[in-house]
C-alpha cells in the first residue's frame, strides 16, 4: 500500500499534482495516515483554532468548539450552527430563476428552463464564498447533503475514539 507525504497531499488539495499522480492516488487504497495528514493541512490553513473533525465540503468543516459543541464552520470562521442542522438554512441564498439571471452564468439557450428548474446558490454570510449550488424544481425543499455519523466514522473507519 503506497503512502503519501504531506507535500503530495497538499498538491492534491491545491490541484497542482500532475493528473497521472492524482489518478494513481485515487485508484489505490487509502493509506492509514492520509486522513490525518489531510485534516492537518486544512487545520494549518484556517485562521481559527477549533479542531476540525471532518471536512464537510470545499470551505466547510465540522469542528469541535472548546465547550464540546460540534458546528459547521467556514474557512473564514463563520459558524452555521450545529452539524445536525442543515447549514444551508443559515447561508445567504441567491436564486437564479429567470433567463436573465441564468444567462449571467450560461450562454443563451444553454441553461435550464427557468419555468422548470431554478439554481439556488448558497453563500457564506461571513466571506461571501459560494459554498454550494442546487439545480431544483420550483418549491423543492432545501437539500440536506450529508449528515455524518462522526462516532462511527472515527471508531470503525479510523479505529479510534472521536
Amino acid at each position: 500500500m503506497p503512502t503519501y507525504d504531506r507535500e503530495t497531499i497538499e498538491s492534491l488539495i491545491d490541484g497542482t499534482l500532475p493528473w497521472a499522480d492524482a489518478r494513481a492516488i485515487m485508484s489505490s487504497f487509502k493509506d492509514p495516515g492520509r486522513f490525518d495528514t489531510y485534516v492537518a493541512i486544512l487545520q494549518d490553513r484556517v485562521p481559527w483554532e477549533d479542531r476540525i473533525l471532518l471536512p464537510l465540503a470545499l470551505h466547510l468543516y465540522i469542528v469541535q468548539k472548546p465547550d464540546g459543541a460540534r458546528v459547521v464552520k467556514c474557512d473564514c470562521g463563520h459558524e452555521f450552527g450545529d452539524y445536525h442542522a442543515n447549514w444551508k438554512l443559515s447561508a445567504n441564498v441567491f436564486v437564479r430563476d429567470s433567463d436573465e439571471t441564468l444567462q449571467e452564468v450560461y450562454p443563451p439557450l444553454m441553461h435550464s428552463d427557468p419555468d422548470w428548474i431554478v439554481l439556488r446558490e448558497y453563500y457564506c454570510p461571513g466571506c461571501d464564498t459560494q459554498l454550494e449550488v442546487e439545480a431544483v424544481p420550483h418549491g423543492y425543499p432545501v437539500i440536506f447533503d450529508f449528515q455524518p455519523d462522526l462516532e462511527t466514522f472515527y471508531s470503525e473507519w479510523l479505529g479510534r475514539e472521536l
